[in-house]
């Protein structure tokens, strides 16, 4: 006889207990990050396309839906819902909002709500840290790093960075808004971050004289196209996607976290395939760097791109669930779901 099935409780999770969980656990969201990311590689996880919400009146915008189901121990289904509204900052509030949804893996009821800006800058940081690492083994580690965009990810890429025991003797800024530069520089001085900082007037001055360079803009199509800014070959974080010239992709050795998800949305490697017809010019993906199928070859520039996978999304915030519920402040909504007799 099969064992009885319950529908779990359901509970809200806010940003402020999100943010509780996560602080100072960045080598442990890491660790979970690789661990995700190795469960994709080996096929344990469902991660189909995103889905883009897009509006004819307010082109700039959208919102985004990222379903997925991951295996292992984690073992939960979800989406992540997340919206973009650049406009935002003009008005002091921040450009991304975003929910997530689990899953029970078993009734496939929901159990928990959980404001994800924070789980998405963080899963997005994680990786980037991870990627820093793994792609700068056989090769001088970077000290002089260097931010293009200086909003909340390139904020959470910094921690993360510092929290896994990266310091720099440099840390260059370059935004298009002054004002986001100078408050980014604020945030590293009173973080006491580690070496000089530079505010740089262009984006040229910051890559040449930057080893690893963090691209997190919102940058709709490419806005850098000079191979010779990259001549020093430094380790590039293209989080944002849409920055570099396929010329430069195609100069450059390319590693990515999941093939088909990043060659999609005029994404810069999606427009170095369609300007070569081919995927000759990527080398792999990260968890292929990590089991050691490819060898990241030295002379190039090399450049990781993560599409952003909604599988890291559901590790982080299920990490997070299980951390809040641990410490019994869950909020639970009592009869949250209430038809739950088929004939009344």
């Amino acid at each position: 006889m099969p064992e009885p099935v319950t529908v779990p409780p359901f509970a809200v999770i806010s940003g402020a207990q999100v943010q509780r969980a996560l602080q100072g656990r960045e080598k442990q969201i890491v660790e979970l990050v690789e661990a995700t990311y190795r469960l994709h590689g080996a096929g344990d996880s469902v991660n189909p396309p995103s889905y883009f919400l897009r509006f004819p009146d307010r082109p700039s915008s959208r919102i985004i839906a990222l379903p997925a189901s991951i295996g292992g121990r984690v073992r939960v289904d979800g989406i992540k819902w997340i919206s973009s509204f650049p406009g935002n900052v003009a008005s002091g509030i921040p450009r991304a909002s975003a929910v997530l949804i689990l899953n029970d893996h078993y009734t496939g009821y929901p159990f928990a709500c959980l404001e994800s800006s924070i789980i998405s800058a963080t899963r997005t940081a994680a990786s980037a840290a991870l990627a820093a690492d793994r792609l700068s083994r056989g090769r001088q580690r970077p000290t002089r790093v260097g931010f293009v965009g200086t909003g909340l990810i390139a904020r959470y890429i910094h921690t993360f960075l510092v929290g896994t025991g990266w310091s720099f003797d440099d840390i260059g800024v370059h935004d298009l808004s002054a004002d986001s530069a100078a408050g980014f520089r604020c945030h590293l001085e009173q973080s006491g971050a580690d070496g000089r900082i530079t505010v740089h007037d262009s984006a040229e001055q910051l890559i040449r004289s930057s080893d690893l360079v963090v691209f997190a803009t919102v940058a709709g199509e490419p806005h850098v196209h000079e191979l010779s800014w990259f001549e020093h070959n430094p380790l590039v974080l293209h989080v944002s996607l849409r920055d570099l010239a396929p010329e430069i992709l195609l100069a450059s050795t390319n590693v990515v976290d999941d093939i088909e998800h990043c060659l999609k949305a005029d994404t810069s490697p999606h427009l170095a395939e369609q300007l070569t017809g081919n995927r000759d010019f990527l080398l792999g993906t990260l968890d292929d760097v990590m089991a050691g199928r490819v060898t990241v070859p030295e002379g190039r520039p090399v450049v990781f791109s993560p599409f952003g996978l909604g599988v890291l999304d559901l590790a982080v915030g299920k990490w997070v669930h299980d951390e809040v519920a641990r410490s019994q402040e869950l909020h639970v909504i009592d009869d949250f779901f209430h038809e739950l007799r088929r004939y009344g």
